[in-house]
């Protein structure tokens, strides 16, 4: 894969690029049971914004990906497609195994139309193939890792995403996550050998705000430039500063270092370096 920059016929595609597509096939294999009709997101709830920024954008459909495949333990599947999946930043694949039934998974960087991959216990390394984790190599990238055994994968789900098998010494797996953060995790967890692929998509540039209009996102305004009325922000003469000790939200609520771990007793035990340097 590769980013290719826009010629610019017009001032809006002056500084805009994108990811050549060559990978991804032109063949649609949209199938009934594997995806629903997207939901347009206008950020309102009873006609009051609830989200701001948003509305309007281009209308998607939602593809059901298989994230776990425990059941089907043994039975190969080869790829027939590689799509481009507008609700998520991984490219996916089309497969169908060998019994005749087709599904779609997250596809890794180097997959190709005709690969075969398989879910099993133990199975051969290679890429694309999905196994517990106690009988993967140190060393190796995986994604879409489970938290726990049979659930389905949770981490390291995102384009160009991989983690690292540190250490299977003991009882639990040690991994180190894309964070840098070592956590452990049980060695009966299944994940998917390789990196996860569109792994260039962070250097893409927009352009032009009409290319985000598309993803259904409004333009953005500084609480700095509204009135007091209308964000905590607002208000002063030209450029002023906030005034405040840390910013906030229009309703008041912190903006900045919010913490978002709600249980951090049974998450602590498990992590063994922190990916924040300060931190244990």
């Amino acid at each position: 894969m590769a980013i290719k920059n826009q010629k610019p016929t017009t001032n809006g595609q002056r500084n805009m690029s994108f990811v050549d597509g060559a990978q991804i096939s032109t063949k649609k294999t949209l199938g009934k049971k594997l995806f629903k009709k997207g939901k347009k997101t206008t950020g309102r709830a009873n006609g009051k914004i609830s989200i701001r920024h948003r509305g309007g954008g281009t209308r998607s459909h939602y593809r059901f990906i298989d994230f776990n495949g425990t059941d089907k333990l043994g039975v190969p599947a080869k790829v027939i497609s590689i799509e481009y999946d507008p609700k998520r930043t991984a490219y996916i694949s089309f497969i169908c195994f060998k019994d005749g039934e087709k599904r779609y998974i997250l596809a890794h960087k180097n997959m190709k139309v005709g690969d075969e991959v398989i879910v099993d216990n133990k199975a051969k390394i290679k890429e694309g193939n999905r196994m517990m984790l106690k009988n993967i190599p140190v060393g190796f990238p995986i994604f879409n890792i489970e938290f726990s055994p049979k659930k389905g994968g949770q981490l390291v789900r995102t384009a160009g995403g991989e983690a690292k098998i540190v250490s299977l010494d003991g009882d639990k797996a040690q991994i180190q996550l894309p964070s840098r953060e070592i956590r452990l995790f049980d060695k009966n967890c299944f994940a998917t050998i390789g990196v996860l692929s569109n792994e260039e998509k962070n250097l893409i540039q927009i352009g032009k705000a009409g290319r985000k209009r598309n993803m259904g996102r409004r333009p953005q305004v500084r609480g700095k430039a509204m009135n007091p009325c209308d964000h905590p922000h607002g208000g002063g003469e030209g450029g002023a500063p906030i005034g405040l000790k840390y910013p906030k939200t229009p309703w008041g609520a912190h903006a900045l270092g919010v913490k978002t771990r709600k249980n951090k007793k049974m998450s602590n035990k498990l992590i063994l370096k922190n990916r924040h340097r300060n931190k244990k």
